[in-house]
């Protein structure tokens, strides 16, 4: 029986003590103020977190990028030395400096792989309005060679036309992410983009740098076709990219030198315009005294200032004359490896914008190899592309690899098997 008067006592046990109220399940206080406190500060870090583990990034990218690194940088150290020796009087000028980049850079493509990349949508137009920004500020400053391209810090070199190609690629990704089920219209699926990429082809043709405005228009066609735009666009986009072409190569005196590079392509040995043609000769000489093996590493004769800067656009060329068609083809079929598993690893993303984002940043790569050797072995005109990972330039290496750290980012998060 249970006394009345106070319930909590047994009726058999007078003694017994007051039982003490059952809190309920998940409460730790009574006040319902500082319940609130916690929640609330988990929300606030959950939302400020940019930096997260999640689960293990892509061991085949990864180990794919540093053996590209490495063979980059040896290829670099064996072109270079002759030309740093004579110019500059230390054989080890280049790729000492090439060195520390590639570390400072596989420390920061590390440290970016830990990084949310869904946090990028934030900045997506922030970052293309940078880029803008930089184009304009280096047509202001004097040129160099003739042309507009280098913002020159003091201690280093900036080609603002690295940053056009990130700020493409992402502010594509966060709007085909945002618009994907309207991309077959105008107005969301062709206006915005055509404004954006020709605003960015503008200023870098003012440069002019052709090179750059050759691959923003790659990538910008590339993410529009992922994105799913009707291809009846891209037609009428091509009939309007040549007839431009057409009007600054035949009509534009600015644009002139391109007609001595078409004829020089055409006919690089034509001795009337060999001053034109000198780098393309000596590369494909290069190329062909290479032969099937090559002439073993170090050993190559068109390095010794025959071939202009080979450490730079034409570097291919002395891997071809050292290390053969077999050596050669090891290095394209490892950048068509990373490449291959960069899309991979993208169109697995568990969302659009990362799955965007991942396969332009991955096709640049692809869409670099490809013109520069196409380049070197003067299948299409001689303009300034660099190999990735290969050619000298501490700026650009290290803007790359911070690239493949997003796409390392994203392969945490990516439904694929990563050992």
């Amino acid at each position: 029986m249970v006394n009345e008067a106070n319930p909590s006592l047994d009726a058999g046990r007078g003694n017994a003590r007051p039982r003490k109220p059952v809190q309920p399940k998940g409460r730790t206080t009574e006040n319902p103020e500082t319940e609130a406190a916690p929640s609330f500060t988990r929300r606030i870090r959950k939302k400020f977190r940019v930096f997260s583990v999640r689960s293990g990034l892509d061991i085949p990218f990864l180990m794919l990028l540093l053996i590209l690194i490495v063979i980059g940088l040896v290829m670099l150290f064996s072109s270079s030395y002759a030309y740093a020796y004579y110019y500059y009087g230390d054989s080890y000028y280049f790729i000492t400096r090439q060195a520390g980049y590639a570390v400072a850079g596989v420390v920061i493509m590390l440290l970016v792989s830990y990084f949310d990349y869904h946090h990028l949508h934030k900045f997506a137009i922030p970052v293309l309005l940078v880029s803008y920004l930089l184009l304009a500020v280096v047509l202001a400053l004097p040129a160099r060679n003739e042309v507009h391209r280098w913002i020159d810090f003091g201690f280093v070199n900036f080609q603002p036309s690295e940053i056009a190609k990130f700020s493409i690629i992402l502010s594509f990704a966060h709007l085909i992410s945002i618009n994907f089920k309207r991309m077959d219209t105008f107005r969301y699926g062709v206006l915005p983009y055509m404004l954006i990429l020709g605003a960015t082809c503008a200023l870098l043709v003012l440069e002019p740098h052709i090179s750059a405005t050759v691959i923003v228009i790659m990538l910008g066609g590339v993410m529009l076709f992922i994105g799913g735009v009707k291809l009846r666009w891209f037609g009428a986009a091509a009939g309007l990219a040549v007839a431009a072409v057409l009007y600054l190569v035949i009509f534009t005196q600015e644009f002139a030198y391109a007609n001595n590079r078409l004829e020089a392509w055409l006919d690089p040995f034509n001795a009337e315009i060999k001053d034109l043609t000198w780098q393309t000769r000596q590369s494909m000489m290069a190329i062909g005294s290479g032969g099937l093996l090559g002439l073993g590493l170090g050993q190559s004769r068109q390095k010794y200032l025959y071939l202009p800067e080979p450490q730079n656009d034409f570097i291919f060329a002395i891997v071809c004359e050292e290390l053969g068609f077999i050596g050669a083809l090891i290095i394209i079929i490892l950048f068509a490896l990373l490449v291959w598993r960069g899309v991979t690893i993208s169109l697995k993303a568990k969302d659009k914008f990362g799955m965007l984002l991942g396969a332009g940043l991955t096709l640049q790569v692809g869409i670099q190899v490809v013109l520069n050797i196409a380049v070197v072995t003067n299948t299409v005109p001689n303009t300034g592309i660099s190999l990735p990972f290969f050619s000298s330039g501490g700026t650009s290496l290290i803007m790359l690899l911070a690239q493949m750290g997003i796409v390392l980012s994203i392969s945490r998060t990516s439904n694929i098997e990563k050992t």
